[in-house]
């Protein structure tokens, strides 16, 4: 009663096997979908539009965010007047490409010190009575750019200019050591306990 199985299987290649009347696998797929169709799953449409939703929400409030953050700051830097505004206004750079390099360098580096400044709870009160100073030098800039569209281009203004720019570099750099004092205290505070 013990057959070998490879041998039945060699039998059974070996014979005649049925030919498909042609088309039949097109009408078993037809068939086939019939009695079980696809259906689209809609709860995962609705899952790929509340992720494209979370991720635009999510976007869109870190840049609410970084932008607020960034807004608050911008009061104290250098603010140009925009040429269509008052076209008959001269600033520092337009007298000379020198002055405009100057100015360029100091109002670059200003930006960079306010980007770079780290605002917490522990040294808000700093950072705000720095960013005062910062404002009043602001409104000082701004008086003596009015003054040198007024009266025009002079030694002293043009001197109190730049210099009203490196002093609000100089406020940065202060606001900054007094910072990394600040940060330095806390870390031994820390470290002592």
């Amino acid at each position: 009663m013990a057959q070998d199985l490879r041998e039945l299987f060699k039998k059974e290649r070996d014979g005649d096997m049925p030919k498909m009347r042609p088309g039949h696998k097109e009408r078993f797929h037809e068939r086939l979908q019939k009695e079980f169709p696809q259906r689209r799953k809609p709860w995962i449409i609705l899952l790929k539009i509340a992720a494209s939703v979370l991720i635009l929400i999510g976007i869109g409030t870190y840049y609410f965010i970084t932008g607020k953050s960034k807004a608050t700051l911008k009061t104290s830097v250098v603010e140009k007047e925009a040429p269509m505004e008052k076209s008959n206004d001269i600033s520092l750079g337009d007298l000379s490409p020198d002055l405009k390099k100057v100015e360029n360098y100091y109002v670059a580096n200003i930006n960079f010190e306010l980007s770079k400044l780290e605002v917490s709870k522990e040294n808000k009160a700093i950072v705000a009575s720095f960013m005062d100073q910062l404002a009043t030098l602001n409104a000082e800039y701004k008086k003596l750019n009015a003054e040198l569209n007024l009266i025009g281009p002079n030694d002293q203004t043009i001197t109190a200019l730049i210099k009203n720019l490196q002093l609000r570099l100089q406020v940065l750099h202060r606001l900054k050591e007094k910072l990394n004092q600040l940060k330095s205290s806390k870390n031994e505070e820390v470290i002592s306990m």
